[in-house]
Order: C-alpha cells, then structure tokens, then sequence
C-alpha cells in the first residue's frame, strides 16, 4: 500500500473536482480516516502531507493520538462518529473539532464539560435515513439556534452522511441540499462526502472530505 501515491491521486482528483466546478482545491480540506488504521499508517499520511485525521470511536483514537506526540507529530483531530454522552470528557481531551453533534442534548453536555471553546458542526440527516444519526431538515433553525446560545461551543457547519449507492451521481441532490442549507446560514463548512462519492461532493461545495479507504486501503 502506497499511502503517498494515493494521497497524490487524491489530490489530483480534488483539483479536478473542484475546477469543473469553478473552485479552487485549497478551499477543500482532506480528512484521512483513521478507523482500524495503525499509527505507522498515520505517520506515512503525514509525511505525505496531511494535516487532518478522523476518529469514529473515541476508544480506538484515544489510543492512537496519546502515542502520536512521542513521534513527534501533532496533526488536528477531528471527530467523525456518533459521540455518546458518556464519552464526551474523554473526547474533549483528545479532539479539536466535533463533526457529529447530532442533538441538543449532546450539544449541552460538551457545552457543560468543555474548558474552551470547541469548533462543532451539525449532523443532518439530509437522507432522511431511519439508520442514521443527525437533526431532520425540520429540526435545524431550531437546533442552530439552541447551539448557538450555549457557552464553549463554535459552530463552524453542517455535516452529513450520504446514503450508500452504487452511482456516485445519485447523491448530488443530498449534498447540493446541505450546501443549500449551509449558505442559509451563513456558515464557512461542509463535511461531507467520502471514498466513494467525494469528487461530487467537491462539485457541490464540500469545504472537508471524509477520506478512509481510498488513502489507507480496505479496513481489516
């Protein structure tokens, strides 16, 4: 596995995306996801330039990052996953932005337990999938709107999971109407798209991408 000739291809990629729809790629943030990935993995990735890397579970990352800085490397963090409740002081001592705040209720206990000021986005359920974490369409000025009123917590964007296809096109609608829903709201992020469907999701306005096996290979 070559992990810097794919980071390159990748990149290739995001250029390409991002200049079909008139955009620059460094607008666009690569996130490699580092779920079931070893930390030799992650110091390739970084020598191979990247900056950013996401955790799913914050058992597995708590593991990897607190070995990180013995090598010398201190990239940012980002959490990806669905975050319980009861994890959310471990995850504030780990991770520097929260990508799945997927409900008041958890917003209010990072708020509570946060020491700083911890960048969030919203997770919307754009699918509408029964399977799926994040606030309904219906749910969001209300929940932009509680969030923003609790101490320690920035909202920077929206995030979302798109549905698993066999077409890549066929998820265009799901992140053209998160982009929709983010310029309503004056926001600087999107998260969203991942191996398979990330090039659309540049296309429709994508600030970061969620990037796993196309980097690091099939998980294990």
């Amino acid at each position: 596995m070559d992990i810097a000739r794919n980071i390159e291809e990748v990149r290739e990629r995001i250029a390409h995306a991002a200049a079909r729809a008139g955009r620059s790629p460094d607008e666009i943030m690569i996130i490699a996801v580092t779920k079931y990935v070893d930390e030799s993995a992650i110091q390739q990735a970084v020598e191979a330039g990247i900056e950013h890397f996401g955790e799913n579970r914050v058992q597995e990352a708590q593991r990897k990052i607190l070995r990180l800085p013995g090598s010398g490397l201190y990239p940012t963090w980002h959490m990806i996953g669905h975050l319980q409740r009861n994890k959310v002081q471990t995850a504030l001592k780990i991770f520097d932005i929260i990508h799945s705040i997927d409900s008041i209720r958890l917003a209010q206990s990072i708020s509570a337990q946060a020491e700083r000021v911890i960048p969030v986005l919203l997770q919307v359920n754009v699918a509408r999938e029964r399977t799926k974490g994040g606030f309904q369409r219906s749910e969001l000025v209300e929940a932009v709107a509680e969030v923003s009123r609790l101490p320690n917590l920035s909202i920077k964007g929206l995030m979302t999971i798109a549905p698993m296809v066999d077409k890549p096109e066929e998820v265009r609608p799901v992140f053209r109407e998160l982009r929709e829903l983010r310029d309503s709201f004056g926001m600087e992020h999107l998260s969203m798209g991942m191996s398979n469907d990330f090039e659309i999701a540049v296309e429709e306005g994508a600030t970061m991408v969620r990037l796993g096996r196309i980097i690091f290979g099939a998980r294990r």
